[in-house]
């Protein structure tokens, strides 16, 4: 593989899945919900289809369910699959694209309902366009996740990938949270805004004109290269133990990441604060304060710049349990401020998330059986199962007892656990990022 060895370059990659995290966001947070008519209070005749139920409730949770399952499941043998594909155009760029085209039609075919009332049909058909989605968009970033060890020359590269992959997930984070109600607000059905946003995901164009595999100089097809067996790519990936220490902290941390991107709309609900206010003060910021982040990694290491991030959000989050006893005429500028706070660490949590695997991998790639897409798989795993239990458990707990005031109280609990989790990460992990500096 050719290496990316311009930071214009390098910041262009980034970028590369800016608009398919996109279209995946709509699907899960807006299509999805605009089957049923129920829930939606004004504009309904805009954020549902044709203003009224499309899908049998009772099937439609099961499917969405299924769909949520086997996404979670089907990560491993696709990234098998990724990591021992040969062709004459070179496995990556070709998986890409095996991936992007379906996902493209099930998006658009996602758009069309087959009746206009409430069918089984109609429940069975975004059912198995949904699966078909949730499949062709995992093949496909699971590959370009892949290629973060094998584009960069060093640990600087990994880290401006990482750091460009963060503000893009902000970013689109930004314009699915505010841009598409605002839309919607003004009477544009949410379908017509799906497409709207759908010439983004031309952005994954990136990695196929940038990437110059040696596969596709039919190197592959001229040899026979013995392919590691699936079990072979996920041993050789479990065995590395500083790696699993890495996932046990991303696991607790994730789940007090997830607990407030899942469940803040409910806990602001309760102090009758405007959510877009909110939202912005966290996620606005973002790219000037990742470069304090980077700052900290580059002196001390990862390790030291992780337990700032987890620091500071715990603190952030820590006196957002403070807004219910905040008198109505501060309580505005208290909750921004928190806000301001915990903007200091959300982009570097999404940063880290793409430096530990892809620099793991890039540690054990003289190894011919290196599987580096294995390596964001089984993270996936574990960020999927601490997001079913911020969400699935935790959240729906606090919900049906009345205690969703005390959120924010658990967020910074949990995250606290992960900063001392984060106290032993292994030598290998804790140093990623640091300068080196001789000594004198």
């Amino acid at each position: 593989m050719k290496k990316l060895t311009k930071k214009s370059s390098l910041i262009l990659y980034g970028c590369a899945g800016l608009g398919v995290n996109m279209l995946n966001l709509i699907v899960g947070s807006y299509l999805c919900s605009a089957m049923l008519v129920g829930g939606f209070q004004t504009h309904v005749e805009s954020w549902t289809y044709l203003n009224t139920d499309l899908v049998v409730a009772g099937l439609w949770s099961v499917l969405i369910l299924l769909a949520k399952v086997v996404d979670g499941l089907i990560d491993l043998p696709l990234s098998h699959f990724v990591d021992n594909l040969q062709t004459k155009w070179g496995k990556r760029k070709t998986a890409i694209v095996i991936g992007y085209v379906p996902m493209i039609l099930a998006y658009m075919l996602f758009l069309i309902p087959l009746n206009p009332t409430a069918t089984i049909a109609n429940t069975v058909w975004f059912g198995f366009l949904l699966l078909m989605f949730y499949t062709a968009y995992t093949l496909t970033m699971i590959t370009y996740y892949a290629t973060f060890a094998e584009v960069t020359e060093d640990q600087k590269g990994i880290v401006l990938l990482s750091h460009t992959k963060s503000i893009c997930d902000v970013a689109y984070f930004s314009l699915g949270y505010a841009l598409v109600p605002a839309f919607v607000s003004m009477g544009m059905n949410i379908r017509n805004v799906a497409m709207l946003f759908l010439p983004m995901s031309l952005t994954m164009l990136i990695p196929i004109l940038l990437l110059k595999e040696k596969d596709g100089q039919h190197a592959a097809l001229q040899e026979k290269v013995q392919r590691p067996t699936f079990r072979k790519s996920l041993m050789f990936t479990l065995r590395d133990k500083p790696y699993l220490y890495w996932l046990c902290t991303l696991f607790v941390m994730n789940i007090g990441l997830q607990l407030f991107l899942s469940g803040i709309n409910e806990y602001f609900s309760t102090t009758g604060l405007n959510m877009t206010f909110i939202m912005a003060s966290c996620f606005v910021p973002v790219p000037f304060t990742i470069l304090i982040y980077n700052k900290v990694m580059k002196k001390y290491g990862l390790a030291v710049a992780y337990r700032y991030i987890l620091a500071v959000y715990s603190l952030g989050m820590g006196l957002m349990g403070l807004c219910r006893f905040i008198p109505q005429g501060l309580l505005y500028p208290f909750a921004i401020f928190c806000s301001l706070i915990v903007s200091f660490s959300i982009g570097s949590f999404f940063s880290v998330t793409y430096t530990v695997p892809s620099q793991c991998a890039a540690a054990r790639k003289e190894d011919s059986e290196t599987a580096s897409s294995m390596y964001f798989a089984i993270q996936g795993l574990f960020e999927g199962a601490s997001a079913g239990v911020a969400s699935g458990l935790i959240l729906v707990f606090l919900k049906q007892n009345g205690y969703i005031s005390w959120m924010t109280v658990i967020v910074a609990v949990v995250c606290m656990a992960a900063f001392f989790m984060s106290c032993f990460l292994p030598k290998t992990i804790s140093m990623i990022g640091k300068d080196k500096v001789e000594a004198v």
